[in-house]
């Protein structure tokens, strides 16, 4: 089956074959010699030139396990978050937030829209109780790119913290990590590193981390300090799941094999193909070409033809797409192409996509 939804994503042969390597005790040397690779390369991969700077904090659990450890470690007694929510993952990290009562007034917006950063800067200057500001880097809702080098000037500017969701951005997007002061970013493996899903990671700058040593523990589990305690003996203070960093690491390789910023090219070029495609077939985009992602396309539904049937027709032919969310539910379907996609598959989904339309006598 060729996923076409943003993650769980396909994974290569090689990346699969890593799941059968032998069981070994998270314990043992064996072990800890994986998670320093894994730690490693994260490093190399995503804030190179600056690995001394940061510390790759490993977790199994999906992406959201990532971003709720960050925001939950980061605010000291008396302090508050602000986020910017223009999506179903902002709202997702207010939801967090909420439930321990650590928030300010959103920075809401409209789906699809970008937060304006001297607006931000108004909103940091009226609440000095904010001690950090979290953001989505790539909000799939819509396939939306938030500006992420412009809100962190402004949050480094007004001497916050700021936490960045890039669970569904790193090694699809450019990001900056150390050259634009973020203090800490989420990621996932399940998504444009290519593994699978349910090892998660937090980079942290670890001038920060010794910070949140005196911070309030909000989870027995998530508590990033917990896992930087294990770092120097290479440990995890839980039980991992360990077939999955076997995956991971191998992801890792490719990925480092590959290069990051060739990654995010080929991304970049299939997702090209997809819209000039779908612009011939008279589909809408949601977004307009400079708000959209380099992995994530989201189009109105064609009148007349239902995202279940869409997606129905689809998967028949071996495809799978992805529905709208929340207020979207219904009205438009999204196109990731995210994972290890040849350009024939694409292209061989985009044939399958044009049979659909010519059996429903779809008009655009």
């Amino acid at each position: 089956m060729i996923l076409l939804n943003p993650g769980p994503v396909n994974v290569s042969e090689r990346v699969r074959q890593a799941l059968s390597r032998p069981d070994i005790c998270h314990r043992e040397s064996e072990f800890a010699d994986l998670l320093r690779g894994i730690r490693q390369k994260l490093l190399k991969a995503f804030v190179p030139g600056a690995e001394s700077e940061y510390a790759a904090i490993i977790l199994t659990g999906s992406g959201t396990a990532a971003v709720e450890s960050a925001v939950l470690s980061s605010i000291p007694h008396g302090k508050r978050i602000l986020v910017v929510n223009n999506g179903v993952y902002g709202e997702r990290i207010s939801n967090i937030v909420g439930l321990h009562r650590l928030g300010v007034s959103e920075f809401k917006l409209e789906w699809g829209t970008r937060p304006d950063p001297e607006k931000l800067r108004v909103a940091l200057r009226q609440h000095p109780e904010v001690h950090a500001v979290a953001m989505v880097h790539h909000e799939t809702t819509t396939g939306l790119i938030n500006p992420v080098k412009e809100i962190a000037d402004v949050v480094d500017g007004q001497n916050r913290v700021f936490i960045l969701d890039s669970v569904s951005g790193l090694a699809g997007e450019p990001l900056n990590i150390a050259g634009s002061h973020i203090y800490m970013v989420a990621g996932t493996a399940g998504k444009c590193i290519q593994g699978f899903p349910g090892v998660s990671f937090v980079l942290v700058r670890r001038g920060f981390m010794e910070r949140m040593k005196g911070y309030p523990k909000r989870s027995w589990y998530l508590h990033l300090t917990h896992y930087f305690d294990e770092e120097g003996r290479e440990a995890i203070p839980f039980t991992p799941a360990v077939q999955l960093y076997y995956a991971f690491d191998e992801a890792l390789n490719e990925l480092l094999e590959e290069g990051v910023a060739n990654r995010i090219q080929r991304y970049a070029k299939a997702a090209a193909l997809i819209r000039r495609r779908m612009s011939a077939l008279g589909i809408k985009p949601v977004l307009p070409p400079e708000l959209q992602s380099n992995t994530v396309t989201s189009y109105y539904l064609p009148t007349g033809l239902a995202y279940q049937t869409l997606h129905d027709r689809l998967k028949e032919q071996g495809y799978v797409i992805y529905a709208g969310q929340g207020q979207l539910e219904g009205k438009i379907f999204r196109v990731a192409n995210m994972g290890a996609l040849a350009p024939q598959q694409i292209e061989e989904f985009l044939q399958a996509f044009e049979r659909v339309l010519e059996s429903a006598a779809v008009r655009t």
